[in-house]
């Protein structure tokens, strides 16, 4: 283990993502600077006594092809779309795993709900055909930490390991505290990031009577229904995927070539300490986590030039995040540019914050702002820069914010990489 070392640069060296959008970065790049939407009908039940009857669902992906067939009989759909998607961030950062690193490299990876579906599964197995019937692997499978311990099974990874779970800001947690391993030196390197599968006819049920799914404006197609931001907006969209990034040591990084797709130049996180549900008066826990972030690293309000939001699409909770956005960045607000992009994906719950930061990742590297298609009607009581096309622009710092459950708030910022 090195000594601690907090001037140390952390560099982004990979992604790997599997999504309502496509399973690959190119892909997923392109749909969302066409503004290509993930949303359609649900396919998982018959969603026809439901106000609410689309969702944001993976498609196209083989789980034999990233795990042994036995394991993935055993265990919950996140789980294996964790493990995909760790093993393509890997792929995509060239680093190989061997004896000579393992030891060095880190897993910071979780899930808001770990294996729910399989839990209720099994409940379901118990009651129709008895306790022998019931599988002795699926405790070990549904917990939320069981992505991360498959993801070092998986890979051979041996360094420190852990699960953060904070609800929907669960990715951006463990992001920000994956870059803080690198930096005291704890870890050359890191994956980070998130995994949810929370398509279950039970969940779908339990946010439709919390009042928390959405509907599309009357008349209009059903992929409209996730408006973020828009005065119009009534509720959210469930999605399911993971998504998973390499954090690196940037000296090494350079040393070994890498490609440096942006640098991690702050994390904060804070607490509501409010209710479980709804959020803070005038979005003071995100305010304070967005400070955190911007004041970890002295990177100063006027150079944000794009802002990923949580942006759920629900009235209260989009006009506490605006709030918060206000109150950090004051007069500059409506410059910033905000690109909600649960628009596109609804609202994959965990692992929200870790495919939304890969998205500010692209956006920072591609110089581009993706837009928000679904937004139409501006809210007076908000007013924020929502471009509905993408917009090509400078962007030396972006940030992804995300608000979980419970009100755990998380923000996590990138930076251009010049070269430098």
């Amino acid at each position: 283990m090195r000594k601690p070392d907090f001037t140390r640069r952390v560099a982004v060296t990979g992604l790997g993502i599997v999504s309502p959008i496509g399973s690959d970065v190119d892909t997923v790049w392109q749909h969302l600077v066409d503004g290509v939407s993930g949303l359609a009908h649900i396919t998982y039940w018959d969603p026809s006594s439901y106000e609410c009857q689309v969702s944001g669902e993976v498609h196209d992906f083989d789980p034999a092809a990233w795990m042994n067939f036995k394991e993935v009989r055993r265990t919950d759909k996140n789980v294996v779309l964790g493990v995909a998607a760790a093993k393509k961030a890997l792929a995509h950062s060239g680093i190989e795993i061997s004896a000579a690193n393992r030891d060095e490299i880190g897993v910071v990876f979780g899930s808001g709900g770990g294996g729910s579906r399989l839990l209720m599964d099994n409940r379901h197995t118990w009651e129709t055909k008895g306790a022998r019937a019931v599988s002795p692997f699926f405790i070990a499978n549904m917990l939320p930490d069981t992505a991360s311990g498959q993801i070092a099974i998986e890979t051979g990874i041996r360094g420190p390991n852990m699960c953060i779970v904070t609800a929907c800001s669960t990715g951006t947690h463990n992001i920000g505290e994956a870059a803080e391993l690198i930096r005291r030196g704890d870890v050359v390197a890191a994956v980070a990031g998130s995994t949810e599968s929370p398509l279950h006819e039970l969940i779908h049920i339990g946010f439709s009577n919390m009042r928390g799914m959405g509907t599309p404006r009357p008349g209009e197609p059903e992929q409209t229904i996730s408006r973020p931001f828009d005065i119009t907006r009534n509720g959210f969209v469930l999605g399911e995927g993971a998504g998973a990034m390499i954090l690196e040591d940037l000296e090494l990084a350079k040393a070994r070539g890498a490609t440096i797709y942006a640098e991690v130049t702050g994390f904060g996180s804070a607490a509501d300490a409010w209710d479980l549900i709804q959020p803070v008066e005038k979005g003071d826990g995100v305010r304070r986590a967005l400070l955190q972030a911007l004041e970890r690293y002295d990177v100063k309000p006027e150079w944000i030039d794009m802002i990923n939001p949580h942006g759920t699409s629900t009235p209260l909770g989009d006009l506490r995040e605006a709030e918060a956005f206000w109150a950090v960045f004051g007069d500059r607000t409506p410059e910033i540019p905000i690109s909600a992009t649960k628009s596109l994906t609804g609202h994959l719950m965990g692992a929200a914050g870790a495919v939304e930061a890969i998205f500010t990742v692209l956006s920072v590297h591609n110089q581009a702002v993706p837009g928000v298609p679904t937004f139409r009607d501006p809210d007076p009581e908000i007013n924020l820069n929502i471009p509905r096309e993408t917009v090509r622009r400078e962007i030396r710092y972006a940030i992804s914010d995300n608000v979980g459950l419970g009100g755990h708030n998380g923000a996590v910022i990138f930076k251009h990489y010049e070269g430098d």
